[in-house]
């Protein structure tokens, strides 16, 4: 059984690693910080070891939040920095590993060398099938956190990972959502079925993962008020080359509902200006689709391209406004420029609508059916696969919802 260590050395142990694995000196020193005020809480509880309670408990006293440390979050940003550092204690202390939240440092992290062959291998073969570099960004992430659990727990080699090695890493997720844990799960048992049919494995592990059954129960959209998305929009400097695009890029997503994928990859030669239509291949689903050119989207093209759009050679029609000007990397922050002006209009979003480019996706939806649009018209407007995806929508309809309402007295009339 491992040895359970004081706080003030699991402490050291956990800063030491994440110096090790290269988090910015502002992030170490804010942690370190927040470990300091955690020691003199226990230290005056004559507490010496971690545990979820006395984080639990450190939490109530310092910022009166009542939140269970492994579950939950907090919308403010603070408390969540606190909790996010009293996770990272339990994780080490249960794990031995701190497991990385944010995929976006493991890309530009090293493979341990003992398992670079075959996470190049199998690299190569999903670009060979072709997937998106989106989604292989997303999935070679998670495997990349795999890769490092297993070197932080002295695995040398494919060989030596075991039923019992890959359980010990379930454990890690207890405290992600349903859809994280299958995502994560899709990704490694992928990985280890290509280890074994390329012969860096004797043994298919990818039985050894457990199932996860993940019934589908999409959370209900979040939508906006359309008032607070012209605020938005009008709140925009147009007479700024970056607010010219910034402009044409936001309505492509308010009134036809795009992607933020399928605006980075936007290309000048899907623009056609004698029929008025814009033609794009999405992103997601690879469907062909045709979307028309409306006239103050059309408008806001043409300032772009013609008044705002840096001299570049770039095939795509919107891109950086910063040398070298040209198109956005497949995985840019989008929302930030959504955010930017959120904060420049003064809108106040509720705090259950998300602040992300997506969330005006749902908000055009939202609209067009309580226009009396057809279900399919907006599925085929959001380039959903199926109408599956757009179903949800009718569980924000509240007129119609309401229409759906039995009445109590009528039916004890007929009693």
């Amino acid at each position: 059984m491992k040895q359970k260590l004081l706080l003030k050395d699991l402490i050291a142990t956990v800063l030491e690693k994440m110096s090790q694995m290269d988090y910015a000196k502002s992030t170490l020193k804010y942690y370190k910080w927040s470990y300091g005020r955690l020691q003199r809480f226990a230290d005056g509880r004559g507490e010496i070891y971690f545990t979820e309670e006395l984080g639990s408990e450190f939490l109530k006293s310092r910022y009166n939040y009542l939140g269970n440390t492994l579950y939950d979050s907090s919308e403010l940003s603070y408390i969540k920095a606190q909790i996010r550092s009293i996770r990272v204690l339990g994780d080490y202390q249960i794990h031995g590993f701190i497991l990385r939240r944010k995929l976006g440092p493991l890309a530009v992290t090293t493979i341990p060398k003992q398992f670079k062959q075959g996470y190049d291998s199998y690299e190569d073969e999903c670009k060979k099938l072709n997937h998106s570099e989106q989604g292989m960004y997303s999935r070679f992430n998670r495997i990349k956190h795999f890769l490092f659990y297993l070197d932080e727990h002295g695995i040398n080699s494919y060989h030596d990972i075991t039923a019992v090695t890959l359980s010990e890493y379930v454990k890690t997720f207890i405290n992600l959502s349903s859809k994280s844990v299958k995502a994560n799960m899709v990704a490694i048992r992928c990985f280890l079925k290509h280890l074994f049919l390329n012969g860096f494995i004797n043994e298919n592990l990818a039985g050894k993962l457990p199932e996860i059954k993940d019934y589908y129960a999409p959370s209900l959209p979040r939508t906006w008020n359309p008032l607070e998305v012209r605020m938005v929009l009008d709140t925009i400097d147009r007479g700024n080359p970056t607010g010219k695009r910034d402009f044409a890029m936001l309505l492509l997503i308010t009134r036809l509902g795009l992607r933020a994928s399928d605006i980075k990859s936007l290309r000048l030669n899907s623009l056609h200006w004698d029929t008025n239509t814009i033609e794009i291949t999405q992103h997601k689903t690879r469907v062909p689709v045709t979307y028309p050119l409306l006239n103050d989207i059309g408008w806001a093209l043409i300032d772009y391209l013609k008044n705002g759009r840096p001299l570049t050679e770039s095939p795509y029609v919107f891109v950086r406004h910063n040398a070298p000007y040209e198109e956005f990397a497949p995985n840019a922050a989008m929302n930030r420029i959504l955010v930017k002006y959120i904060r420049e209009a003064c809108v106040k979003v509720r705090r259950d609508v998300p602040l992300g480019l997506h969330s005006l996706r749902h908000t055009l939806a939202s609209t067009l059916l309580s226009q009396d649009v057809p279900l399919q018209t907006i599925s085929d407007i959001l380039g959903h696969a199926s109408l599956k995806s757009t179903d949800i929508y009718l569980h924000i309809d509240i007129k119609r919802l309401l229409d759906c309402v039995i009445d109590p007295e009528e039916v004890f009339m007929h009693e």
